[in-house]
């Protein structure tokens, strides 16, 4: 069971916020690995849906070179993230149908805000999903 809010460097919110802002009209998608939940590593993937403006799948061959070099890193999968060009940051139907990884956080970045991005997490699980409140740190 999971007790503590996730911690987040300000960094990696930045990255992952900058990534969405790059394509406005697509989501965006990818991993994050962990090193001992101290430092983070964000791995962007082609999102091969399609439409991607609604919905996202990772790239297979990208998803599997990434587990690769997390290992090769003493890395764990922390987080499987994407963007909501169009809506708000809550798991859509197919994102929760579709969540296959029970232990990572799923982080969900919303462009469809005036002026302020939003991000959420959460963990979802036997087609449930909980949102996580997360923690912004500056390390």
């Amino acid at each position: 069971m999971h007790t503590n809010p996730p911690q987040l460097p300000r960094k990696l919110i930045n990255q992952l916020l900058h990534l969405a802002q790059l394509s406005p009209d697509h989501e965006i998608c990818g991993l994050i690995g962990s090193h001992l939940l101290q430092t983070y590593t964000c791995y962007p993937i082609s999102n091969i849906a399609r439409p991607s403006q609604h919905q996202f799948l990772l790239d297979t061959s990208e998803q599997i070179a990434a587990m690769k070099t997390m290992r090769e890193h003493n890395e764990a999968l922390f987080a499987i993230y994407h963007s909501h060009p169009y809506t708000a940051a809550i798991p859509s139907l197919s994102d929760i149908q579709l969540a296959a990884y029970p232990d990572a956080l799923y982080l969900i970045i919303s462009l469809n805000t005036k002026g302020i991005l939003e991000l959420r997490g959460y963990r979802i699980n036997l087609q449930h999903a909980i949102e996580i409140p997360l923690e912004l740190t500056e390390y």
